[in-house]
């Protein structure tokens, strides 16, 4: 059973709408509502080839008619296996649009008039007043009705039919395949048995599968244990000795052990004091390269630089010529994504796009989107978004077409890749501690938390990001919840060493901005966060860096520690660090990330339901122009990515603005 549908404009207007049940009906007015959030989360940014989307207990999937600008809309409960929602949707545009096709004409005519004299935010209020869609849409209740008992009626008969087939093949057969089983009573006796003897049947089962799919297994087991569970060949007592008496050797370093000088001059993770070689001066120089450093805004306020592609060119300029093809001032573009002009030399003339006018087309820029390093499966449901707002639209000549095909692609690229919420971190985190608090609360610190798998640089970049918020006059502690990899503390000790001797202008003043908190390695990596967070708070720090232990996201049990740590001490931002050298793996990654995170964190009520909230993506001076990883990231999951990180030194770190990233993935 349906719970709602709808009929919509693309600008906002609802044209008809039905609730099927009370408790559905606030599908229709909540703003938290599954249809507000699938036009939130997948129509605006450009999801519009997903299957269906989900969202709180409700399925819901929708269809478009693109050259009235209308969708079609319908939600039913998740555990509801509807399996006419489909044919429902394509019978329904149908008879719609043959029904009230002059009138819906006229209304969009009407839209695009108003939408040329007036401001966006006007024009549903106006449309409202002025079009009388009951009066409009007379008759069309019935004829929804009729429709829909129809198609649950068919569904209905084939229910039963299939449990009517299901029950008769059981009845023909149901004794067990042969396979030697004849100490197993059969389940053809007329006779019915108790639930004893079917457990006795269902044991003496498993017992005989047991036996001969581990016969082998099963005979080696009966020797090792023969002889009161002892091997049958034990070892001889020299062998034995030998392996007592044989230990690791004292490792040499030349002729003798090394002396005491000789450890603490390779000994990086303690602070020593600058010599006169000037070899410390020399190292810190070098962690901080002066071209990469980032500018002070008019407040005081030290922001990164951003990402550059090619020339350096401002926004405007990237997405005009990203959407430039008549070639008078730049060069036409050549290769997979120039191929696209040729594939239109043929749509010439006025016609309405068809799917079989735009396959060729969306198969080469699917190739091209592949080659720029999208993920397979993100490059298909782009193109098909793509193809879905261009079908049924009518074009006219070669150069329309082009032009078309071009702007659909670079808005839906732009669709995707533009934030839902804010990436000025820094805003969040100054607005969280000028927050007014009771005079007995003390005021909590900002918490950061970095999750990845491994080797992605977590603390390389944690440490970036460290480094930004010193020039920001922020004081930062680390907290070290990597206690499984070997040298995870020391590295954090050394980075923490180097950003106390680098103030805000490369001066060796900022002693006391930043702090490590570690508690060795083999302990519970939530506790240690939450006892940082609390000597954060006591200590007058403002911000929590929490480095985490790398985990692949098929390990369910890392994966459990890891939303342990987020459920138990519910940080502000969860990070997650990926490589720009990914492709396929990174959807992957991030959905399996984000589901382990939701689901295993539901158990407390402070980390319920809590996900990845932005990402950053290392390695991106790796990969040129083949910048998809960023297309994936924010498709997947839906989050901004913060910062990229480009480098080895503590400035290697870079925004990233939307029009460079489409102007290099249009790019040949």
């Amino acid at each position: 059973m349906l719970d709602h549908c709808s009929i919509s404009h693309k600008g906002g207007v609802v044209l008809w709408s039905r609730s099927f049940t009370p408790e559905a009906s606030h599908i229709a007015s909540s703003s938290a509502s599954p249809v507000n959030s699938l036009i939130r989360e997948a129509l605006i940014e450009g999801r519009t080839a997903e299957e269906k989307y989900e969202k709180d207990g409700y399925a819901v999937k929708w269809t478009f008619v693109n050259d009235l600008e209308l969708i079609f809309v319908v939600a039913y409960q998740r555990i509801l296996q509807l399996t006419y929602v489909d044919d429902l949707l394509a019978a329904l545009k149908a008879l719609f649009i043959k029904l009230f096709e002059p009138f819906l004409a006229t209304f969009v005519a009407s839209l695009h008039a108003l939408n040329s004299t007036k401001s966006a935010s006007s024009v549903a209020g106006d449309t409202t007043t002025s079009w009388n869609f009951v009066k409009a849409f007379e008759g069309w209740d019935k004829v929804f009705d009729k429709l829909l008992k129809g198609f649950e009626d068919k569904a209905a008969q084939e229910r039963k039919s299939r449990f009517r087939s299901t029950v008769h093949a059981v009845s023909a057969d149901p004794s067990p395949p042969s396979d030697d089983l004849s100490t197993i009573p059969s389940e053809s006796s007329v006779v019915p048995q108790d639930e004893q003897q079917i457990a006795r049947n269902v044991q003496a089962l498993k017992n005989r599968l047991r036996g001969r799919g581990g016969r082998r297994g099963g005979r080696g087991i009966a020797r090792v244990e023969s002889g009161s569970g002892r091997d049958s060949h034990p070892a001889s007592d020299s062998e034995s000795n030998k392996r007592k008496t044989k230990s690791k050797a004292q490792r040499k370093w030349g002729d003798e052990a090394p002396s005491e000088m000789d450890m603490a001059s390779l000994d990086f993770s303690v602070d020593k004091p600058s010599g006169t070689d000037g070899h410390l001066s020399h190292d810190l120089q070098a962690l901080v390269d002066e071209a990469s450093l980032g500018t002070r805004t008019r407040d005081g306020m030290y922001e990164v630089k951003d990402w550059e592609f090619g020339t350096k060119e401002g926004e405007d300029d990237v997405i005009a010529r990203a959407l430039k093809s008549d070639g008078t001032t730049t060069k036409q573009t050549s290769g997979s994504l120039g191929a696209l002009g040729s594939l239109f030399a043929r749509l010439t003339g006025s016609k309405v796009l068809t799917q079989e006018d735009l396959k060729p087309v969306l198969e080469g820029m699917k190739q091209h989107l592949m080659k720029k390093n999208v993920a397979r499966e993100i490059a298909d449901k782009v193109c098909e978004g793509v193809g879905e707002s261009l079908e049924g639209k009518k074009v006219g000549g070669f150069q329309t077409t082009s032009n078309a095909v071009r702007i659909a692609l670079s808005s839906s690229l732009t669709r995707i890749l533009t934030p839902k919420t804010s990436t000025d971190l820094l805003l969040s985190i100054r607005t969280k501690l000028s927050s007014p608090l009771p005079s007995t609360q003390q005021r909590i610190p900002y918490s950061i938390t970095f999750v990845g798998v491994n080797g992605v640089g977590k603390s390389t970049n944690l440490s970036k990001v460290c480094f930004w918020l010193i020039q920001n006059g922020m004081r930062v502690l680390i907290a070290a919840c990597d206690t499984f990899r070997s040298g995870a503390v020391e590295q954090l000790r050394v980075h923490v060493r180097n950003l106390s001797m680098l103030g805000v202008n490369g001066a060796t003043d900022s002693k006391g901005r930043v702090e490590l908190f570690e508690k060795g390695y083999g302990k519970d990596a939530a506790g240690i966060a939450k006892e940082a967070i609390t000597y954060a708070k006591e200590n007058d720090f403002d911000v929590v860096l929490i480095d985490t232990a790398g985990r692949m996201q098929d390990n369910e049990p890392l994966m459990r520690a890891l939303a342990k740590l987020v459920a138990v001490n519910n940080p502000d931002k969860i990070l997650f660090v990926g490589e720009a050298l990914v492709g396929n793996e990174a959807v992957d990654q991030l959905t399996k990330f984000d589901r382990a995170l939701r689901d295993f964190s539901s158990a407390s009520g402070a980390g319920k339901g809590r996900g990845i909230d932005g990402m950053i993506v290392t390695k991106w001076d790796t990969v040129d122009d083949k910048v998809g990883a960023a297309l994936s990231m924010t498709y997947v999951t839906g989050q901004p990515i913060i910062f990229v990180g480009c480098g080895q030194t503590y400035t290697d770190l870079r925004q990233l603005r939307v029009a460079n990233v489409v102007q290099a993935i249009l790019s040949d």
